[in-house]
């Protein structure tokens, strides 16, 4: 290794380390000048560090399945604003702190959707969290017991998006919602929040058990929201239909 290889190499610099002999050939051969043999160089570094910070982001938002926006089935649900979808793929909703909110029955894709914005913010370096809601909220039940409920918010405070998934499906218990609702109120008009849901606003507490603190939430989640209703036939039972007839 020569004295430059090792020197890139404990920079790190490891695009440059890779390509810069090749490069050099290349430059020779065209006669580039030396400023834009440099700005290749320098082009594909920052290329590779920006990649491997997607890649970091993507697994850092902890999606439990890669879910892109380009594979969902828009034909499947026409009452869906595709192009309200597509606009917020480009994450101007997310530099605002505004709240998501993903409302329909079971099998519709929601969770789909709201992965798939999750990817696209991660790729506009965003940091992003995904939370089943019961998953957050033993996590928070945990945290309170280790006294380190305070910590846990701050930290949540530091992404720029949360999701939180399947809001709706099993009541929580009275600590638990008073806990769902201190995290939405840490993050409200601090960062920007997906949530997904099978349950209208008016039912909301059925799970959260307690109408004001229901009210106090939904005020906080709906203020500067944008709401996507799915509307249609379950796309697992579509499937299984197919595949019976």
């Amino acid at each position: 290794m020569t004295s430059l290889e090792a020197q890139l190499k404990q920079l790190r610099l490891t695009a440059i380390l890779q390509t810069y002999q090749d490069t050099a050939r290349q430059a020779t051969q065209e006669g580039w000048p030396y400023e834009t043999y440099l700005a290749t160089l320098v082009q594909g570094e920052a290329d590779r560090r920006q990649r491997n910070r997607r890649q970091r982001r993507i697994k850092e938002a902890h999606f439990p399945l890669r879910k892109e926006l380009a594979d969902f089935d828009f034909a499947a649900l026409p009452h869906l604003n595709r192009q309200q979808v597509m606009t917020l793929a480009q994450g101007d909703y997310i530099a605002r702190a505004e709240p998501v909110i993903l409302l329909g029955n079971p099998g519709l894709g929601k969770t789909h959707i709201a992965i798939g914005l999750g990817l696209a913010a991660c790729r506009q370096d965003h940091r992003v969290r995904f939370y089943p809601v019961t998953a957050l909220i033993n996590a928070l039940q945990q945290a309170q017991e280790a006294h380190q409920l305070p910590r846990f918010l701050e930290k949540a405070q530091r992404h720029q998006l949360i999701i939180l998934d399947e809001l709706g499906y099993v009541p929580f218990s009275a600590t638990g919602a008073q806990l769902l609702f201190q995290f939405c109120a840490a993050l409200s008009e601090r960062v920007a929040c997906i949530v997904t849901t099978n349950l209208p606003f008016g039912e909301w507490v059925r799970v959260l058990g307690e109408e004001r603190l229901t009210n106090a939430l939904l005020d906080r989640l709906t203020f500067r929201s944008h709401i996507l209703t799915f509307q249609g036939e379950s796309y697992r039972f579509r499937y299984q239909q197919q595949h019976t007839s």
